[in-house]
């Protein structure tokens, strides 16, 4: 067993067999590292959580914090996460409300990339791969095998079963079946960036002509887009920023243009 003498270690922890603590660690009461459990540096675990063994730790991940939940008053509540987890750096998982569990689990063989959050409650299965800062609600329930792409988000008490992906940017605020592929919530152009306009210092006759030809480009319906594009490009050439958007519009046709919906 290994501690960094800037680390500080709470005399309640019980510690098992080849730990490692690295330097400025925080490792509070009601914590148990199993066997060969590694925290890098700068490691927060506050109270009442149970690292299996095997799991590496980076720096400045926080792992069984306070729920995040208006109700919680201080109880006593437990996060309990398996073996053989490797969990990046920044990572917050939560420890269980009374209310629900009292425990939030984690099972065995996953990997937390970056960011990734686990709420308070929530019962999270093996060989799942987070990617950077996926999230996941409250009392939400992942099964095994599953892929959580990067800055995914599951609503509180949502499910994704196992074997199931979920893409990037995805809001997951239906069940996902066993098996299935979810992604979706693209972007979608909803208008000029008003505020940012006025900001610089556009007059209302400015942005009025801009908003012309935002409809005329975008709203209009009875041509199709490139013939729109050069009568924009025709009517508006006095513009610059109007000529700046044809410019960027056609500088690079590989990639689908954000547009508005419908």
């Amino acid at each position: 067993m290994t501690i960094h003498p800037t680390a500080i270690v709470d005399s309640g922890a019980e510690l098992g067999a080849d730990v490692e603590i690295g330097p400025w660690c925080t490792v509070g009461p009601g914590v148990t590292l199993a066997d060969g459990v590694r925290l890098v540096s700068h490691v927060v675990i506050p109270r009442d959580t149970t690292v299996g063994a095997g799991t590496i730790i980076h720096p400045f991940a926080v792992i069984g914090g306070d729920p995040q939940h208006g109700g919680y008053k201080g109880e006593r509540v437990t996060l309990t996460i398996g073996e053989r987890n490797t969990i990046r750096e920044h990572c917050t998982f939560n420890r269980g409300t009374p209310a629900d569990r009292g425990d939030t689990l984690i099972g065995s063989d996953n990997l937390f990339m970056t960011g990734a959050h686990v709420g308070h409650d929530a019962v999270v299965g093996n060989n799942i791969t987070f990617a950077n800062n996926a999230t996941l609600g409250g009392h939400s329930v992942v099964g095994d095998k599953v892929f959580l792409g990067g800055l995914c988000a599951v609503h509180q008490f949502g499910r994704v079963g196992q074997g199931a992906i979920v893409g990037g940017l995805a809001a997951v605020t239906r069940d996902v079946i066993p098996y299935g592929s979810a992604w979706g919530n693209h972007a979608q152009l909803r208008g000029l960036n008003l505020i940012g306009l006025k900001r610089k210092g556009y007059d209302k006759a400015a942005v009025r002509r801009l908003l012309a030809a935002y409809r005329d480009l975008f709203e209009r319906k009875d041509q199709p887009f490139a013939q729109r594009l050069d009568a924009v490009a025709n009517s508006y050439a006095d513009l610059p920023e109007i000529v700046e958007i044809v410019d960027f519009i056609r500088r690079d046709t590989r990639r689908p243009l954000c547009l508005p919906e419908g």
